[in-house]
């Protein structure tokens, strides 16, 4: 068994993100062989989350607003925006694509025997029902008036992304408007400021391996491996679409358009898709992803308007998630999904995953939508709880991995201002 101590003394004699590695794997072994009492060391993590999580609103509203009163140009603000944006909505709707694909040709619902598929649907619709009951979702109207927020200290305490991003992004675009003798010394403080918090994210990197270990291990004790054969083909279904989306996907996103090669950008960013794999939280990942992209020469005033906005808006990995799904549940109660209900599904998902919280868990809430709109039992969701936590950590990894990518390409297009 590979010891405590020995463990410690990997410090200075590996890189962080093999430290973070080796934790994880330690973790999955200490789960697997101690099974539910591993959770024993869950604070461990918690702690861990909590110290990364603490810097999220800071970060998210002063990078930002530096990063949009860094462009100085409010011309430029806007098309920086709109390429963003652009590109999100059309990798969020390729990536349901690759998974609709995928569900239709594997066909992850078929095969259940008879007595499995009878016990998960005695089973479903107590558990679900409970769950759902705290699942309300408001109108698209309304989820765009409410990005005004009418307390500001209110948005910061609840951790409303939309709100904060829509501020950070007023009062950086009003410093641009501003006599730069006035907007200067704003500018240095926040720019202090953003140090500061930075320097909090590495000191909780220095407990990275620790928190890694003791999250994994409390996962893999609480739900062991065996819940994976009862859904096997599901799970396979959507890491295998993740795999190949997200692998396939960036690097010709950042070798064609980010003019970067692909080798050295999934070098420098490891660290952060093993942080975002861990924590299943785009937001949490957000101050070490923003670090490993200054390391590879991306500039703060690409990554820090980009990233916040990707953590929000950005679900590539979540909508091919729903996308596998629905279609799974779709299957399993016999409900067949034709064209236009398959193109529903590629509309709602991208709407759903629009402002969907960069949180663990937050695709089953975004889930309800598309059930809802093609027809298909929301007792179906309890389905896919066993293997939920897993499909989080997996598709959180590629929500971010496509956050990164696009700092890179964004960065190249501004540059040629294409």
């Amino acid at each position: 068994m590979f010891r405590t101590g020995e463990f410690m003394k990997l410090k200075g004699k590996v890189s962080l993100p093999t430290k973070i590695l080796i934790g994880l794997i330690i973790g999955i072994i200490v789960g697997l062989t101690f099974g539910p009492k591993a959770t024993i060391i869950e604070p461990i993590g918690t702690i861990f989350l909590r110290l990364i999580t603490l810097v999220v609103v800071p970060l998210v509203f002063v990078s930002l607003l530096l990063g949009t009163a860094g462009v100085g140009d409010i011309k430029k603000v806007g098309r920086m925006g709109l390429k963003t944006l652009g590109y999100f909505i059309f990798t969020t709707v390729l990536a349901i694509t690759v998974g609709l694909i995928l569900a239709n040709v594997v066909k992850p619902g078929s095969g259940l025997s008879p007595e499995v598929q009878a016990r998960i649907q005695q089973t479903t619709e107590s558990q679900s029902s409970i769950d759902l009951q705290r699942i309300q979702k408001p109108s698209t109207i309304q989820i765009l008036v409410d990005i005004i927020p009418t307390n500001p200290l209110k948005a910061f305490a609840e951790s409303n992304m939309l709100q904060i991003i829509f501020m950070a992004l007023l009062f950086g675009t009003v410093i641009t408007m501003i006599p730069r003798d006035k907007a200067q010394p704003v500018l240095v403080f926040l720019d202090g400021l953003n140090d500061a918090i930075i320097q909090i994210v590495h000191i909780a990197m220095k407990l990275a391996p620790y928190g890694v270990l003791a999250l994994i291990a409390s996962v893999t004790g609480k739900f062991g491996i065996n819940i994976l054969f009862t859904l096997f083909k599901y799970a396979v279904t959507v890491i295998g679409g993740l795999f190949l989306y997200g692998f396939f996907w960036n690097t010709l996103a950042v070798s064609s358009f980010g003019q970067m090669n692909p080798v050295n950008f999934f070098r420098g960013v490891r660290e952060a898709l093993l942080i975002a794999f861990s924590t299943s939280s785009s937001s949490a990942t957000l101050p070490v992803a923003i670090d490993c992209l200054d390391r590879i020469g991306i500039k703060r005033q690409y990554s820090s308007f980009v990233m916040p906005l990707g953590a929000t808006i950005n679900m590539d990995g979540t909508a091919l998630y729903q996308g596998v799904s629905a279609v799974f549940i779709a299957q399993l109660y016999g409900i067949p999904i034709g064209i236009s209900g398959q193109l529903m599904i590629v509309l709602m998902a991208t709407l759903a995953s629009i402002g969907a919280a960069g949180v663990p868990s937050a695709g089953i809430i975004t889930l309800v939508m598309v059930l809802k709109q093609i027809g298909v039992p929301l007792e179906g969701l309890a389905l896919i709880l066993g293997v939920e936590r897993l499909l989080d950590m997996c598709r959180t990894t590629v929500n971010v991995m496509g956050n990164l990518a696009c700092s890179v390409v964004i960065q190249r297009w501004e540059k040629g201002h294409l």
